[in-house]
């Protein structure tokens, strides 16, 4: 029997970006029908009731019924230590993110924490998400299994480094290359789960590893390949300092078959010319992390610049390194860092970013991302008067952009009314 969900719809028809805050498409009384675990029909209640009569009715009031988020750039092993104090990147990953990743030789703990991450990330509405592992095998076999259990479309690959780190998440490029080959075999297109080649960053992996890496990916080249790109100033020049040889950061990736427009590349905050053009030409996917980038002071990423140039942006958490589980948060950071470039972000621009973005950075938006028929019934469900100080601004509102715009940047898990995970309901407090 399909699932009829009523509500306010939010959906895009194009990118807002380009088009303006005309490509998104909103429905004061609409309505969702789900059947099968995919969206069959997105548009007014009043016709899909009559039209459905059969249907079992899921009335969520005034609430926003959209896509649920996606997260395009986790790192799941960090759950515990996000929130830590006080240091920046290479700092960071020594103090806290080293020590933390060294506890999933355990695989008790990496099941442990892999269920803790979906718990936290569905209590936010995030429904998909791209996640690093650990260099320890049965980081990714606790993350994959966890996604499976409850039905979710995840990402995921093993973190490779050989080298500048500690002994414990040292592989060599022969055990990265085999390891990855060997998880790729196990998980990639299994239910809705896909593997990513995972170099961390071009510091922690030898030339001889990025190597290895590149042709893993040639023989795999319908997976994605995820790694970091100039993320601080200080890791730029230790890029530099290492691989002498190398044009810019970028040129790094190039060198070894690491570029290409399955590649998505987290931060990309100090890009030169060069390596912007090139990104561009290779149809590479950016993502952006605000709140990590604001908590460890990396920079400002220049939304404005990329998008109007044309490349592909996702958003994402950032977890741990960035200070939230919440893609609402992560839009609000989003916009707070694009006003210190002079540009306010709209609110479809926003909701774009961290739906559709994100499924077109990861090669997901003909699945996700989206409410259109044929489309994965991944929702979730936002009551845009959640708190207080929300519905008060909220009463206010003429446009549902600014009734949306409080819950966006004051809103937290208490906004998720309900998620659909694949046609079903699962976590939230309406459930």
């Amino acid at each position: 029997m399909p699932d009829l969900l009523l509500g306010q719809t939010l959906s895009f028809s194009g990118d807002p970006f380009a088009q303006g805050p005309e490509a998104a498409r909103h429905e004061r009384h609409g309505a969702v029908l789900v059947d099968g675990g995919r969206v069959t029909e997105v548009g007014p209640a009043a016709r899909l009731r009559a039209a459905h009569p059969q249907a079992r009715v899921h009335d969520y009031g005034p609430a926003l019924i959209c896509a649920g988020f996606i997260d395009a750039h986790v790192h799941y092993p960090q759950t515990a230590i996000i929130a830590s104090w006080g240091k920046r990147l290479i700092d960071w990953l020594n103090t806290y993110t080293f020590p933390e990743e060294m506890r999933f030789a355990d695989p008790a703990h990496a099941r442990t924490i892999a269920a803790r991450y979906f718990d936290l990330a569905l209590a936010h509405g995030t429904t998909t998400a791209c996640s690093f592992a650990t260099i320890h095998p049965a980081s990714v076999d606790a993350f994959f299994a966890e996604a499976q259990a409850r039905g979710l479309r995840a990402l995921a690959g093993k973190t490779c480094m050989d080298r500048n780190a500690p002994p414990g998440l040292r592989d060599t490029a022969q055990t990265a290359y085999d390891d990855s080959a060997a998880l790729l075999a196990r998980w990639h297109g299994v239910d809705r789960l896909s593997y990513v080649i995972t170099p961390r960053f071009a510091p922690t992996s030898s030339p001889g590893q990025l190597e290895a890496l590149g042709a893993l990916w040639a023989a795999h080249p319908d997976c994605l390949m995820q790694t970091h790109l100039s993320e601080q100033t200080e890791e730029i020049a230790w890029v530099r300092d290492l691989f002498p040889e190398a044009r810019d950061y970028l040129d790094v990736y190039e060198r070894f078959g690491l570029l290409g427009a399955r590649g998505v590349y987290g931060h990309a905050i100090h890009l030169t010319d060069r390596e912007r053009a090139r990104l561009l030409e290779a149809g590479a996917g950016l993502v952006h992390c605000p709140t990590s980038n604001a908590f460890i002071g990396s920079g400002l990423f220049d939304m404005d610049g990329l998008r109007a140039a044309g490349q592909v942006v996702g958003l994402a958490t950032d977890t741990g390194g960035g200070s939230s589980f919440s893609m609402l948060r992560t839009m609000a950071a989003a916009y707070e860092l694009a006003q210190l470039r002079g540009r306010a972000l709209h609110p479809a621009e926003l909701m774009w970013l961290a739906t559709c973005g994100s499924a077109r950075a990861l090669h997901l938006d003909d699945r996700v991302g989206n409410l259109a028929p044929g489309m994965e019934a991944d929702l979730v469900v936002l009551d845009l008067a959640s708190t207080p100080a929300i519905a008060q601004a909220a009463a206010r509102a003429e446009t549902i952009w600014e009734a949306l715009f409080p819950t966006i940047m004051m809103g937290d898990d208490r906004a998720i009314g309900a998620v659909w995970v694949h046609g079903r309901p699962r976590a939230g407090p309406a459930q």
